[in-house]
């Protein structure tokens, strides 16, 4: 066998294993953990996934799982828009969308400050539980960043006494299917990018 057979041989063997072993490397990204009631809900940030969040949390807000919703602020703003003659905070569109979706506004709370990742946002939510009565709480994002949300949320709240579940959204166009993540660059951006998100946080926190 020539040596170009042998590096073609040896590119095929490599992409065989990564298209056998690349769902795996995502789907050990996603958790879930449902509660069949919970004292409130919250929805983790995430800008051009604040729809597909707000959708999911209102979903489950109907079917009677929790009466309350918080929300954070990220600080993030979106497009232009021609109607509001201004670029508005995704904060706002996120309450938006869960009111649209059947969500009472009064249910609605958004936590106090701006948050710059996941672990600010548990931070915000331990204050809320020491100013309320909230024994358990269901989390809600997008599938691939539930690990790392889930990991950060039990440690952050792990003196507060709260039980804790975790359910993401729809794996859409948004959050690619974990077979074929590979095959996008938003994959490549969902899937490897919170691979070394996780190794960040692991390692600082």
């Amino acid at each position: 066998m020539s040596k170009k057979s042998k590096l073609l041989a040896i590119a095929l063997i490599m992409a065989v294993v990564w298209v056998v072993i690349a769902p795996s490397l995502a789907g050990y990204l996603i958790v879930e953990r449902p509660l069949a009631s919970a004292d409130a809900l919250i929805v983790l940030s995430g800008s051009s996934a604040y729809k597909e969040r707000t959708e999911k949390a209102a979903e489950i807000y109907k079917r009677g799982v929790a009466e309350r919703i918080f929300i954070t602020n990220d600080g993030g703003r979106a497009g232009w828009s021609a109607a509001d003659q201004t670029n508005p905070p995704f904060v706002e569109l996120e309450q938006g969308e869960l009111i649209a979706n059947g969500v009472l506004p009064d249910a609605i709370t958004v936590l106090p400050g701006v948050v710059t990742g996941t672990e600010q946002e548990a931070v915000a939510l331990a204050g809320e539980i020491d100013a309320r009565p909230i024994r358990s709480v269901l989390i809600v994002t997008s599938g691939y960043h539930t690990r790392r949300a889930l990991w950060t949320f039990e440690r952050v709240l792990a003196q507060k006494g709260v039980e804790i579940g975790i359910e993401h959204a729809p794996m859409n166009e948004l959050s690619p299917q974990p077979r074929t993540w590979w095959l996008s660059v938003r994959g490549w951006q969902d899937v490897a990018g919170e691979y070394v998100k996780m190794a960040a946080y692991w390692a600082y926190y």
